[in-house]
């Protein structure tokens, strides 16, 4: 299930185009995992700040012999203050928090043009309104929702695309957590 989940991704054309792509919060490999499996020609960084979960997701790409994908023990925040910045065509996030929480995460993260694909249950209209109301401030645009739960073997399963249209708002990254405790929106 989690697999065929993973896979829903590659529906977004922007998606299966990118060459580099983190995967924030990403636990036990969801969807990142899969997905350097399915594009062997783009590089996948998992960006996971809990230390046991980067070490099962190593161990993973170790015993799978992934070599396109690379955990990062790290806070997206802290990544998006450095080197990072501005330097993926897609950001994914499976079961991470709200939508402007995601957003506004993916925002530093990403060139201009290009795509958050978050993986979210059922819709949920009071959040896609906050993130209709931070979406200026993050330069992220709601660009498409996907309802993708037949394929996906969840009944409620959508995936929400996000276009980043213009540089990374110069407030942005804030300090760890703040996305998550004071969303925008």
């Amino acid at each position: 299930m989690h697999v065929e989940d993973s896979l829903t991704g590659l529906e977004v054309e922007e998606l299966r185009k990118a060459r580099r792509i983190a995967d924030i919060g990403s636990g036990a490999g969801f969807p990142g995992l899969v997905l350097a499996v399915a594009m062997p020609q783009a590089q996948v960084d998992l960006i996971e700040s809990v230390g046991r979960k980067c070490e099962f997701i190593q161990r993973a790409i170790e015993v799978a012999e992934i070599p396109n994908a690379t955990v990062r023990n790290a806070r997206s925040e802290d990544l998006a203050s450095g080197e990072l910045r501005d330097s993926y065509d897609a950001v994914t996030a499976r079961a991470v928090g709200r939508l402007s929480t995601l957003a506004e995460l993916a925002s530093p993260l990403l060139h201009e043009g290009g795509v958050l694909v978050a993986w979210k249950g059922k819709r949920d209209p009071d959040e896609e309104q906050q993130l209709d109301r931070a979406s200026e401030q993050l330069a992220m645009h709601p660009e498409q929702i996907l309802d993708v739960g037949d394929r996906a073997g969840s009944k409620h399963r959508h995936l929400h695309i996000l276009r980043k249209l213009g540089p990374t708002p110069a407030d942005l990254p804030r300090r760890p957590g703040m996305a998550k405790k004071r969303p925008r929106g």
